[in-house]
């Protein structure tokens, strides 16, 4: 695999053991131009890594990822044809995730919102740290969660409570996570790396081959799923960056006002 032309991602390996950083800090780890394209490939990259079987994704700094940023919205929503290869990367991203068939365990070393959280949840396991909360905001700035949040959430959480999380953007906790089923495991922070390593170590113990179909016969109805609702959800998306109500809610965030949507 060619680590060098990942430029918002550093890279590390264990053994059989490939971990992925999303390196931007500062941004606190947030999608947007290079790094979401970065993002929609990959998936594709790791699954050919002909010297890992098991993959760790974390974040850089004190966000596993914050998602989107509001000035790229922005830029998005001025440049259309723009938007148009975001909505391609999304659903490469989702379905990349899907037919990586190597175990892809996320490390939550902090606050994992919007695609942050989508990234997370398309993993195969999620262990946390304890201080780190999930979220998707996208309905509170006029968007429609269109970027796999709505296939995945409801599937682990169950449907209401999913629906309240989705619509409302309210945030929870790694804890309660654990208890509705999202989350694995939510651990104190300075135990989270090696709570990790040890489980990665017990995957990479395993018949490699095996687990790899195991995963792959999981996946089927997920990647089911994901093909009958990703162009529905990315239209959506699409339909509402261009609506006032997403204009509205960027105007507010710039100006620190609450927003005035349209009834």
């Amino acid at each position: 695999m060619d680590f060098e032309k990942y430029k918002t991602m550093s890279f590390e390996r264990r053994g059989r053991i490939l971990y992925v950083t999303f390196n931007q800090p500062e941004k606190l780890n947030a999608f947007m131009g290079t790094s979401h394209t970065e993002l929609s490939w990959l998936f594709y990259d790791v699954v050919e890594d002909t010297e890992s079987d098991i993959i760790v994704v974390s974040g850089a700094g004190k966000a596993f990822s914050a998602g989107g940023d509001i000035e790229y919205m922005q830029w998005l929503h001025d440049n259309p044809k723009e938007f148009y290869r975001c909505v391609r990367e999304a659903k490469r991203i989702v379905h990349s995730m899907l037919e990586c068939d190597k175990p892809v365990i996320a490390k939550v070393n902090g606050d994992a919102i919007g695609l942050g959280a989508t990234i997370a949840v398309f993993c195969d396991m999620i262990f946390a740290a304890d201080t780190a909360r999930f979220g998707d905001p996208h309905n509170n700035v006029g968007l429609v969660s269109g970027d796999g949040g709505q296939i995945m959430w409801p599937f682990l959480m169950g449907y209401a409570r999913a629906k309240h999380y989705l619509m409302t953007g309210e945030k929870f906790s790694a804890q309660q996570g654990v208890e509705m089923g999202m989350v694995n495991a939510a651990v104190p922070k300075e135990e989270l790396d090696a709570y990790v390593d040890d489980y990665a170590d017990k995957l990479a113990a395993m018949p490699v081959q095996s687990l790899r179909w195991s995963k792959a016969t999981i996946n089927v109805p997920l990647r089911q799923m994901a093909a009958s609702m990703m162009d529905v959800g990315m239209a959506y998306e699409n339909v509402s960056s261009a609506s006032p109500d997403h204009v509205e809610a960027i105007s507010a965030f710039r100006e620190k006002r609450k927003p005035v949507f349209n009834k």
